[in-house]
């Protein structure tokens, strides 16, 4: 039986020693899942056998419903020592889902320094810099020696978000500098810490948005960056674990705006079918109406159809393909915007780049295609060269506007995953179509 199973196992046989004896030893984010799968009646019980530290940092990984049910079934005086246990950016985090009823006795059974500080965090706009920092850091002054740093980190270190990176601030909290661990270790006790400290700062501001968080991390390879006020006083901390969740969020969201979705901020298995219809339904609305387009297009050179047939039976495959060239690049253009590769003024680069991509990549599908219709429809060699020049024209056409677009989102404060393949395939059908129907008129005697 494996460790889940004897898990369970102990559960049901009430041998609540031994099952606190191997939760122990186990990892938080493993405990937590376990509890997932216990039986809601039991599940406090459960967690009731965790000691006090070990109980926090597993309620800090649990989802949010089951938070809600663990706070529901405690006493006062159990809350109060959970959420003194929490770091305050998990305790915030959790606040900001929990209904408000929940959230007032949350805060009313914190102390009042918690209290005050989780309000604080409270009041930061959402995804910004400030919503996401932690206040558990280490300061330090400059005057301090190693000695003496080492002596203050043995002594509030535990409580800390991290302690490898430590933070040089004055009386008023102004950032002043920077040490880690790593620089203590390798100087003298005696050492001050104004000469060893890094003075070129890279930091973050309370109402910076998180994705530009999210960049300077990638930028600079860190594992926490400092967080100032506009006075550049010291407030907090983002370390790297939190830069994990906000990428799993923005990317997740980038995908669900990519795919014709509202974002949403529930998991899949948490949300109610009318929550993922309303998702879904706008967008589709929309794309369903503006295809109407395509159909009054088609009506409205139905002479020409009619005269030659064979123009009519290559508009899927016209279409399809112009939607899938402009679908490649508007989702290689707003991955490279999201990882910073591209910014705005990079505009004319990747227009004329894109531009030779496509006539190459729309030469050779036209002159394939070509080949193809001219083996097919032998008596109609003018026929089958307006269908390869309109395929050439289109890929250029949709990979030219699959570049513009994101970065016309981008100039207008949008999201550039707007953008993305089912908008431009909806823009190209119509395009495409009045491309090849004017072509059709230039070379075709109608």
């Amino acid at each position: 039986m494996n460790l889940e199973g004897i898990l369970h196992q102990l559960v049901e046989e009430k041998k609540f020693r031994k099952l606190r004896s191997i939760l122990e030893e186990m990892n938080e984010v493993d405990i937590a899942e376990f509890l997932e799968e216990v039986e809601r009646d039991k599940v406090v019980l459960v967690f009731r056998l965790l000691p006090k530290e070990l109980s926090a940092e597993v309620f800090a990984c649990l989802e949010v419903d089951m938070q809600e049910h663990i706070i529901n079934s405690m006493s006062d005086y159990e809350l109060q020592k959970i959420v003194e246990e929490l770091y305050i950016d998990d305790a915030v985090d959790m606040l900001e889902e929990l209904p408000a009823t929940v959230v007032r006795r949350v805060l009313a059974n914190a102390k009042p320094d918690t209290r005050a500080l989780i309000n604080q965090f409270l009041q930061y706009p959402d995804d910004s810099a400030g919503s996401i920092m932690t206040a558990e850091y280490i300061g330090l002054k400059k005057n301090m020696t190693v000695e003496q740093s080492f002596a203050y980190i043995r002594k509030h270190g535990v409580d800390k978000e991290t302690i490898y990176t430590c933070f040089v601030i004055d009386e008023k909290r102004h950032l002043e500098g920077i040490v880690t661990v790593k620089d203590l270790l390798l100087n003298d006790y005696e050492t001050k810490l104004e000469d060893i400290m890094d003075t070129n700062i890279i930091q973050a501001v309370t109402t910076d948005d998180q994705e530009t968080v999210v960049e300077s991390f990638n930028k600079y390879d860190l594992l926490s960056i400092p967080v100032v006020d506009h006075e550049n006083r010291l407030v907090g901390i983002i370390t790297v674990d939190d830069v994990v969740d906000v990428m799993e969020q923005e990317a997740t969201e980038d995908m669900e705006k990519m795919a014709a979705m509202l974002p949403s901020e529930k998991p899949y298995l948490k949300m109610s079918v009318f929550e993922l219809a309303k998702n879904r339904i706008p967008w589709l609305l929309i794309l369903m109406f503006t295809s109407t387009i395509s159909a009054l297009i088609l009506e409205y050179y139905g002479h020409i159809t009619a005269m030659f047939p064979t123009l009519v039976t290559c508009v899927p495959m016209l279409t399809a393909t112009g939607g899938n060239a402009g679908s490649q690049t508007s989702t290689t253009i707003i991955r490279a915007m999201s990882i910073g590769d591209v910014e705005i003024s990079d505009i004319w680069k990747v227009f004329w780049k894109e531009c030779r991509v496509s006539l190459a990549v729309g030469a050779i599908l036209g002159i394939a295609n070509y080949i193809r219709l001219i083996i097919m429809y032998p008596d109609e060699p003018m026929v089958c060269l307006v269908i390869g020049l309109s395929l050439i024209a289109t890929v250029v056409m949709a990979k030219v506007l699959a570049c513009v677009l994101p970065f016309i989102a981008k100039i207008f404060k949008l999201d550039p995953a707007m953008m993305a393949a089912p908008l431009i395939s909806t823009i190209v059908d119509a395009l495409s179509l009045v491309l090849y129907f004017f072509i059709a008129a230039l070379l075709l005697p109608v």
